[in-house]
Formats: C-alpha cells, structure tokens, sequence
C-alpha cells in the first residue's frame, strides 16, 4: 500500500524534529514526513486511514479527514440546521418530487486547478453510486444524475424522499476533480484526493495523513497554517501524547473510558479544552425475533423490561454515555424519547411468568458481545450480573465473546441470539436510524426474509411497517414527525431491537490551541483550529 505519495505525486520532504520525535517515539511512521510548520497542528486518533477516496469512505476517522479537504453540496451548522456550501439553493423540486434541481457555486477550483462545474459534480455522484462502500445510500433513491446546465444538475428519484438535502450533506459525496480521476472512474484512488476543500493533502499514509491549506480557496480559509492527522495504536499512547503536550488536539475515538474520564477532569479543572459533537450513535442489542425463545413478543418485552440503564451506564460507561430509549438520537426531528420500557423488574418478571418461566424454571439467553471492544464486555458481564440480581430465577445470560467482523457477518445468518452493537447515521436523520435496522423488501407475517432487517439480525417485521417507513421519507414537518413517533412506539411494542446508551463525538485541545467546536455532523471544524500566543492560553 502506497505511504509515501501526497496529493500530486511529489515525495514529501523531510519532517521537523518535533514531529519526527512525536512519530518516532510513539512510533507512528519510519519513512521520510512532511516539513511541519510551527504554526500547524496535530491532530491524533486511533482511526487507522488506509483510503481516501469518498468512495471507500464508511468510517468515522475517515469522514474526519474528509471534511478538511472536500466540500459537501450541503453542511448543517450547529443548531441542525441546512446550508448551501458547493450548492446556492435547496434543491428545487418538480410537483411530484421525483426531479430534484440543483444550482450550483461559481468560481470553485479543484486542487489540481481545474474548474468545478455541473459535468464534474455528475461524475462525482455517478461514479459514488457506481463503486461507492455506502453507494446504495445514493442508488436506493436516485434512478439518475443529470446536467441541466453548466453550474446545475438535476437528480432524478426513485420517489420523492424528503431527506434529501441531508442525504447531500454527506461528506462522502463530496465532488472530485474529474481530471485527476478519470483512470479511476471504476477503481479506488487511495493515496491521493483531489478535492474543492479549504485544505489539499500534501502527503499520505496509513498513520499520518498532511493538509495544507489551499490557498485558491473559495471560501473561509483556515486559521491555521495545516493540520497533521497522527494514528496511534492505542488508547493509553493518545492520552500520554495529548497530556505530554506532544498532540494538539485528540479525538475520542478508540480511547478507553477511564482515560475519557480522566480528560474530562482535566478539562472541568481547565487544564485542557473540551469540545462535545452531537450524539450520532446508539448502542444496541438485536434479538433474533424468528427463532425460539426470542420469537415470542412476551419475552422480547420482558427482557426490554430487564435492562437497568441507569446502573449499568454508571458503572460501564462512568456515566459518560447517556440512556437510550429509542433508535432516534434525541437531537434529531422524530425522536421519542421514552418509546421503548424502562428498567421494570416486576413488570418483567410478570411477563416471564405468563410465558412459563420462574420458580423453577430459568430462561437462558445467549448473548454475544464483541470481543475486541473492551466496553462490550463489561457491558455484558454487568448486565449478566444485574439480572442476576433482579431476576435470577427467571432469566440468565449466557455470555460470549466474537470478534466484530466474525459478528457482523453472522448476523444476517440467524445464528446470533442476541450481539450488542453500534449503528452510527452516515447523515443526520432519522431516516437514516430507521430504515437500515427495519427496512424489509421480503417478509412472511411479521417474520423479515430480505431486508436491512435481516442484515441488523432481527428478522422482524409487521405488516405495514415497510410502507409507512417509506411514506415517512416522502412526507415534512409536524406529519413526519407524528408518523416517525408512530413508528417508533409500533416498534418499541415488538422490541426486536433494545435500544440501551447513546454516545457523542468529544475532543480535548491544550490550551495553546483555541476550542475545539464540531459542526452539526459531529465532525470537528479542523478549519477553525489555531494555535494561540502565550498570554492568552487560558481556558
């Protein structure tokens, strides 16, 4: 895999000594790096970056990247709200919602100075939906992409899908320069991105990746003079970097939650800087709602009835997460806050009473967590305790371990009873929560044959259910709202999925550098980062 290549093929020059130290001491990286500027910064994570081009992108630590050095047609700002960025308007569209029209921004140069135009956005989208990771995202619901005019397109639906312009918000459908990928129109680009962002990628590799503002920039240009992304391998190397002083600012991916704690501590006492994104991901536990025992509405209610978040979010989490009683995160418009039960243990063993089981009998419930998330186990084994506790002589946990990439592919396969597991929303709506745990194209009664349901592992659904997640994409405002509720508490009833902690994006700056702040994608504003002179580092 290429590590030495920036953005135009040039090899990157020698790195200062700073830097060096950093990586090699870590260590990060052995080849030759970039020159660092004393006014740029470093950014560290655990997210390993082996691609960039938006069509590989699916992960958090990638979409980071991304929103330094490409442009969406749309951004949602800090209260939630849409803003046009490479596009002038909201779309515009037709009496039947089926075409959307899009203008789009003059006077925008790609990295490689060529002109961004309607022809160079069709063959940015044309060629996500083609060989994109998430291209079904935009395939499921746009039949074609269209050149109107020389700054407009126009997208031709499948059905009106009011979510649109959130979908378009997407940093993963950021436009690229047609020149420098015209050989890559049906492969990956990995080593290289040729965007419209305010920074260009100067160098490339694995662990670090190089931004460099771009200094043709149409837009705000960055406050600082770049941004070094660095990987570390673990989480106790992330926290001894950001206290050393020897990272700038850490992103909270892949950290542990005693070393979390711990930043948070240090940032109440002002000793660093805290910044908290909108929450984008739930937690969750699937029960395979098609097979014995699970298959019995009663117990899925009982055990939705058995979960005490509240204590288990305590101890596993330290309290940093926050109860979840939905699959909506609560910012977003159809959230519900209290659709699924709360912790009701003699509601619960009610219901493991009608269906047989206590005194005497116990139910035992396999349950499989995800061996390499440390979080996951603790999960499991505190609840496997609380039930104990609570309930004891009607239910008991099973507990074991499999690797995510062994869990996941087993999901779809019905051989998972119950997997806790994360979904993160590639765009914030909740659509986008809904459709990609409930959705089925193919069912038997409330059993899912072919569907997201089936590839979330619950292989549930009701009659019904298909049509109204559909109508609920086609309608705006309070009726949305309403049937997304709606939804929700018909779900909540089944209980297919137990929806238990929400998390949120964090990020902690020392306090050379200015606050951090995450836009409403939960993505940090690497743009607005600065560092800041000696007499005003106070927090």
């Amino acid at each position: 895999m290429p590590t030495t290549r920036g953005s135009h093929g040039r090899r990157p020059t020698a790195t200062a000594a700073s830097l060096a130290t950093l990586l090699l001491a870590l260590p990060l990286l052995v080849a030759c790096q970039p020159r660092r500027s004393s006014q740029s910064l470093i950014v560290a994570t655990k997210s390993r970056i082996d691609s960039l081009d938006p069509v590989q992108a699916s992960r958090i630590g990638v979409m980071q990247v991304l929103s330094g050095l490409g442009d969406p047609l749309y951004a949602i700002d800090d209260n939630g709200r849409l803003e046009p960025r490479l596009a002038t308007t909201l779309p515009v569209l037709s009496g039947d919602g089926l075409r959307a029209r899009i203008p789009l921004r003059r006077g925008v140069l790609f990295h490689d100075g060529t002109r961004f135009d309607a022809a160079a956005m069709a063959f940015s989208l044309r060629r996500f939906m083609a060989i994109g990771t998430l291209g079904y995202q935009l395939s499921e619901r746009v039949e074609s992409v269209r050149v109107t005019a020389p700054y407009e397109i126009e997208l031709v639906l499948k059905r009106p899908f009011s979510p649109l312009p959130r979908l378009l918000s997407a940093i993963f459908l950021t436009p690229v320069s047609p020149t420098a990928y015209r050989r890559y129109r049906d492969k990956p680009l990995n080593d290289r991105f040729v965007g419209t962002g305010p920074y260009a990628l100067s160098f490339f590799g694995g662990q670090q990746q190089r931004l460099t503002p771009w200094p043709r920039y149409w837009g705000k240009r960055p406050a600082n003079a770049g941004i070094d992304l660095v990987t570390l391998s673990n989480s106790t190397a992330l926290f001894g970097a950001l206290r050393s002083g020897e990272v700038d600012l850490l992103l909270n991916g892949g950290l542990e939650i005693d070393h979390q704690q711990a930043l948070r501590r240090d940032a109440a006492a002002g000793r660093l800087r805290e910044a908290i994104g909108p929450s984008q991901e739930i937690s969750l536990v699937s029960l395979l709602s098609d097979q014995p025992p699970l298959n019995r509405p009663g117990l899925r209610q009982a055990v939705a009835r058995s979960l005490d978040r509240a204590t288990i979010i305590r101890r596993v989490t330290l309290g940093l997460r926050s109860p979840q009683r939905q699959l909506v995160p609560p910012d977003l418009p159809g959230s519900d806050p209290t659709a699924w039960p709360a912790y009701d243990p003699a509601g619960a063993r009610a219901l493991y009473r009608q269906a047989g089981y206590c005194g005497g009998r116990v139910l035992t419930l396999p349950f499989t967590y995800r061996s390499d998330i440390p979080t996951d186990r603790l999960f499991a084994l505190t609840w496997q305790a609380q039930l104990r506790r609570d309930l004891g002589d009607c239910v008991t946990l099973e507990v074991s371990g499999m690797e995510s990439t062994t869990a996941y592919s087993q999901l779809d396969k019905g051989a998972l009873t119950m997997l806790f597991y994360d979904w993160i929303g590639d765009y914030p709506d909740a659509e986008n929560f809904l459709m990609p745990l409930l959705s089925c194209s193919k069912a038997e009664g409330n059993r899912c044959l072919k569907g997201n349901s089936v590839l979330g592992g619950s292989f549930w659904t009701a009659p019904g259910l298909e049509a109204e997640l559909r109508r609920s994409s086609q309608l705006d405002g309070p009726e949305r709202v309403a049937l997304l509720v709606a939804i929700q508490r018909r779900v909540a009833a089944a209980s297919p999925y137990l929806p238990v902690w929400l998390s949120a994006p964090a990020a902690w700056g020392g306090l050379g550098v200015s606050q951090p702040r995450f836009d409403g994608s939960g993505r940090v504003r690497l743009g607005e980062l600065r560092r800041l002179p000696a007499g005003a580092r106070m927090p």
